[in-house]
Parts: structure tokens; C-alpha cells; sequence
């Protein structure tokens, strides 16, 4: 059993209710093999059918008990799964926020995807499954023992000693398993991984001619996780055999030695039929417990892994410090910030820049010159390792500040639709909004034409359950959410034209730009028609700031901006290094 079942909300309450239902089950066993071995022996002895009436009536009595049972602890395990499952989602959900868009590329989307979705299914079944069947296979063989010690002691005996030779094996056979199990969920994250990288970036694959390789290395990767399934497969069954063959063999030999006391007169047929009816309900709760062991086996990692990102340290809110909202006489001062990853990896190195009152401030670079990175600092998702910050000459320890974040909107690469109507995803962090103000909000953000074409118009669900949106009418919405909460007066922009068409960005532009009235902004993007919005530009190369200045001083300074400019012009790129 994984520990960290013992945290789940109402635990000891299930276990105390298994515990109680495996006692009464384990009775209405028992009571059932006696019933019907007298009812048997009555009749064999020659009396009538008519006389076994109250033994029939309480076989039939405990036998619906034990169904009874059997109903009543699915039904609660399954709610019980399900409550347990939804919690662990919230907690799940509610971890990545906190950790914000670098736990992504750390883990990877489709791993995470796959943990948030299949993975908590699975743990569902992990805990209908295990705890129920550990209850019963703790108690029910106990139970049948000492009353069959009270029948028989010999087959008694027997029972007993079959039961560490079952053990045994399993041990074996479930570390074995579970070996087999780690490597084929470790073959599904990459799976997942790998299919949907490539599924969000197959546009360009193809434009590069790159797909085939992909479909080939995707090939790769799903024959991996074939072969360490049809491993886990072969314990599996393994496993079911090993359990099946000793608790077959086991039976027979308590029968056989029945039936020698039967012959030699030393045992009555009362009991030693009631023995022989007990001695199969014996080994069910052990088998049962194998062969659901490995349907919770992924359960059980899913488990693992979920607990292991859960336990990723968080950045804690910094409620301590207060700052004045935004406004045109504002001013962020910030000198020598440096980020290092934990593996001593410096993205960003000695940073130093000024941002005043209201103002467009473009952030550019290659790929991976530390753009995003620092976007992410300013919205509080990563804590710099170094730095000397100060608002108004307030100084702050990072951008965690609950002020500073309340004052900012962050629209990344790809924003988030959420499973909602199109005026709920819009209104998302305003709830308050009415019908009016985002019907202002979506006319800015250029949603006029796509709403008309909607039959529910403002009401159509989109999303994961709803209508699909293309890239451009996904950022569209997310300018709409910045339209309407025209009370933060921060905008941060982390690429959000790079994966759209020309066409498409030019028509997101003439929507964006009125956006930038009377806010700071903070625009980082690899494309340079960008820069001639902004008032000042932060050119970064290797993850540092090599030049700062408007557009044109930076053309006349012919510096790295200037060989941006130029590899553009002639459709290559500037390498970093």
C-alpha cells in the first residue's frame, strides 16, 4: 500500500467501514457453507425436503446478506474513489498554478496531460480496487481458519501452510510486476510526451519536411511502450496462474484427506462438507487481491507521480509587502537579476533595466536568449537568484507580490480555453462583468465576426467538450479577458503571435495595439514589426541585456538589434553563441 493513501481525506473512517463490512462478510460466509452443508447432509442422511426449510431459508437469508454487502462497498468505494480523485485533481490543478508555465517544461505537457487525466482515472480505480480487497484478504482467510480449526484440525493445518507457499509467490511475482509496470509507465510518458509535441508543432514539422522522421521516432517510442506492456502482461498472467494452480492444489488435498476420514470413520460428513464448501471462499479474497494487483499497478505509479510533483517546492505568496497600484508616475528599477536553475544552469545573468509610468517595452532575442524567461520573473512564476528590485523605490525580494500580481495579465503562446461558454471564458477573471461590458470587450478584441457565426452566439460552449478554435481566435479571446479587467495596468506578453500566420497576426496587432493605452507593457517576441510599436526595446542575447534603446537609436548603434534586423531581412537567424 502506497503511504500516502493514508492522507487521503476520510481514510481511517473507509478502512474502520471495510474493516466492519470484511467482518460481516467474512459471517455471511461462513454461515452460508454451514446452512448448506447441514441442508446437503439432512438429505443425504434421508430426511425430507420439506424438513430443510428453515436451513434453506438461512442459506438463502446470508447468501443475499453477502451479496447485500458486496453492493453496498462498490457502491461506497466507488463514490469514496471518485470524492478522493476530485480532491486530488483540485490539489493537482491548484500545484500547477502555483508553479506556474515552468513546471511544463520541466515535466512535459503530455505527461502532465496524461497525469491529470488518465493518471487520476487510474488512481480512482487504484483505491476501489486495493483497499477493499486488502481488508478482505486480511480478515475473510482468518476467520474461515478458526472456524475450520474448530471442525477439523487437520485440514485446518493445511490451509494454513498453503498460504505463505501463495504469498511467496505473489511477492515475487509482484515485485516483478511492478519492475515491469515502472518501466511501461515510464514508456507512456514518453509516449505522451512525444505524440503531443509533435502534434502541436506538426505545422512545422511539415513546412520543414520533418514529419516522416517524427512519425518514425513516434513509431519508436509507442513499439517501446508495446513491448514493456506485454511484459507487464506476462507476469499478469504469470501471477494468475501460480495463484489459481496452489488453491486448486490446496483444495484437493484438503478434500482428499476429507474423504479418507470419511472412509476410515474418523470424520463425520457434516463437517467435513462444510470444510470442503469453506476451503475454495478461503483463497477467493487472496486471489482476488492478485489479479486486481496489476489493474492498480498504474493506479499506483500514477500515484507516485502525482505525490512527487505535489511535493515540488512552491514559491510562497509574499503577502508582507504592500505596493501602490500602477500608475503614470510609477517607476521599476531593476539591477543585476540573475536566474540559475537547480542544476546551476544561468539563464538570465546581471540583469539591469527601468521601466517608468505608462509604456510599451519590447524584450527581443533569439531563440532561447532568455526572453520568456524573464517574462515569467516579472509575472512571479520563477524567483531570481539574484537581484536588487524596487518599486518606487520600495524595494521587493522578487515579483511574487500579491499586489504586483493582482495588477498584471499574462497572455502567453497559447492561452487557456477553458470547458466554458464563450462569455465565460471571456468574463473568466472578471467575474463581476455584465453582458454589456463583454460584448464591449469582444467587439475590441475583433470576436464580432466568430460570435455572429455562432448559433448561441456569447453562450456556445467551446473548449475541451465544445467548439474548437483556431490559434488567432484563441488569443483573441485572451485579449478580450485583458479588455474587459481594465483595472490591471500591467500587461506581460510572452510570444503571443509566434505559432500564428502573417495574416492572422496583423489582424491580432490593429486589436492589440489599442490595448497598450495608458499601461506598462511588456512585449517579448522574436519578430521585429513588433518593435516598431515600443517605445524603448531590450535586446537580449545568451541571457543577457546587450543594448537598450528605441528602434532607431539601436538601427544607427548597427549592434547585435541591428544583425537581428538583417538575418530577418535575408530570412535566417541570429544564433545565440
Amino acid at each position: 500500500m502506497d503511504k500516502s493513501l493514508l492522507a487521503l481525506k476520510g481514510f481511517k473512517q473507509t478502512m474502520a467501514l471495510l474493516t466492519v463490512l470484511a467482518l460481516l462478510q467474512g459471517a455471511s460466509i461462513i454461515f452460508q457453507a454451514k446452512y448448506l452443508a447441514e441442508t446437503i447432509t439432512n438429505l443425504f442422511n434421508g430426511e425430507k425436503l420439506s424438513d430443510q426449510l428453515l436451513p434453506i431459508l438461512l442459506f438463502v437469508v446470508f447468501f443475499l446478506i453477502r451479496q447485500l454487502i458486496v453492493l453496498f462497498r462498490d457502491r461506497y468505494m466507488q463514490y469514496y474513489s471518485i470524492q478522493s480523485g476530485s480532491a486530488i485533481r483540485q490539489s493537482f490543478t491548484a500545484k500547477l498554478f502555483t508553479l506556474g508555465p515552468n513546471v511544463t517544461e520541466t515535466e512535459g505537457t503530455g505527461n502532465l496531460v496524461t497525469m491529470a487525466l488518465e493518471g487520476i482515472t487510474q488512481l480512482e480505480t487504484y483505491i476501489k480496487l486495493f483497499l477493499p480487497k486488502v481488508m478482505n484478504m486480511v480478515i475473510i482467510p482468518l476467520m474461515i481458519f478458526a472456524y475450520s480449526l474448530l471442525l477439523d484440525l487437520r485440514s485446518a493445518v493445511i490451509l494454513l501452510l498453503v498460504l505463505p507457499t501463495l504469498i511467496f509467490f505473489m511477492v515475487i511475482l509482484g515485485y516483478a510486476a511492478q519492475r515491469k509496470a515502472n518501466k511501461q509507465y515510464e514508456s507512456y510518458q514518453t509516449l505522451s510526451n512525444h505524440f503531443v509535441d509533435s502534434l502541436r508543432g506538426l505545422e512545422t514539422l511539415r513546412l520543414l519536411g520533418l514529419s516522416k522522421q517524427y512519425d518514425r521516432n513516434i513509431e519508436q517510442v509507442s513499439e517501446r511502450y508495446r513491448s514493456s506492456t506485454m511484459g507487464t502482461l506476462k507476469y499478469a498472467f504469470l501471477s494468475t496462474f501460480a495463484l489459481d494452480f496452489f488453491s486448486s492444489l490446496s483444495v484437493a488435498i484438503v478434500a482428499l484427506f476429507l474423504g479418507l476420514g470419511l472412509l476410515d470413520g474418523s470424520m463425520v460428513l457434516l463437517p467435513a462438507l462444510t470444510i470442503l464448501i469453506l476451503a475454495p471462499e478461503y483463497f477467493v479474497p487472496i486471489r482476488d487481491f492478485g489479479n486486481d494487483y496489476h489493474a492498480t499497478l498504474d493506479g499506483k505509479n500514477a500515484l507516485q507521480a502525482i505525490n512527487a510533483l505535489l511535493k515540488l517546492p512552491e514559491k510562497e505568496k509574499n503577502d508582507s509587502q504592500s505596493i501602490p497600484a500602477w500608475h503614470g508616475e510609477s517607476e521599476l528599477s531593476v539591477q543585476h537579476l540573475t536566474f540559475k536553475h537547480d542544476d546551476d544552469r544561468i539563464t538570465l545573468s546581471d540583469l539591469s533595466f527601468k521601466a517608468n509610468g505608462f509604456g510599451k517595452i519590447g524584450i527581443i532575442g533569439a531563440s532561447g536568449s532568455g526572453k520568456s524567461t524573464l517574462i515569467n520573473v516579472l509575472a512571479g512564476f520563477l524567483t531570481p537568484s539574484e537581484g536588487d528590485i524596487k518599486i518606487d523605490s520600495k524595494p521587493i525580494g522578487d515579483f511574487s507580490l500579491t499586489d504586483w500580481q493582482s495588477q498584471v495579465l499574462y497572455i502567453p503562446q497559447h492561452p487557456y480555453i477553458f470547458n466554458d461558454t464563450v462569455a465565460g471564458n471571456i468574463s473568466f477573471y472578471t467575474k463581476g462583468a455584465t453582458v454589456d461590458q463583454i460584448e464591449k470587450a469582444s467587439r475590441r478584441a475583433g470576436l464580432t465576426e466568430l460570435i455572429a457565426s455562432l448559433t448561441k452566439g456569447l453562450e456556445e460552449e467551446i473548449g475541451e467538450s465544445g467548439r474548437v478554435l483556431s490559434g488567432g481566435q484563441e488569443q483573441r479571446i485572451a485579449l478580450a479577458r485583458a479588455f474587459l479587467d481594465d483595472q490591471r495596468k500591467i500587461l506581460l506578453f510572452d510570444e503571443p503571435t509566434a505559432h500564428l500566420d502573417i495574416e492572422t497576426e496583423w489582424e491580432l496587432k490593429q486589436n492589440m495595439i489599442p490595448l497598450f493605452k495608458d499601461r506598462l507593457v511588456f512585449f517579448a517576441t522574436h519578430r521585429l514589426h513588433w518593435m516598431m510599436e515600443m517605445d524603448k526595446i531590450i535586446v537580449m542575447k545568451n541571457g543577457q541585456i546587450v543594448e537598450i534603446g528605441t528602434h532607431q537609436e539601436l538601427l544607427d548603434a548597427k549592434g547585435h538589434y541591428y544583425e537581428l534586423t538583417q538575418a530577418q531581412m535575408h530570412g535566417t537567424e541570429v544564433q545565440n553563441g
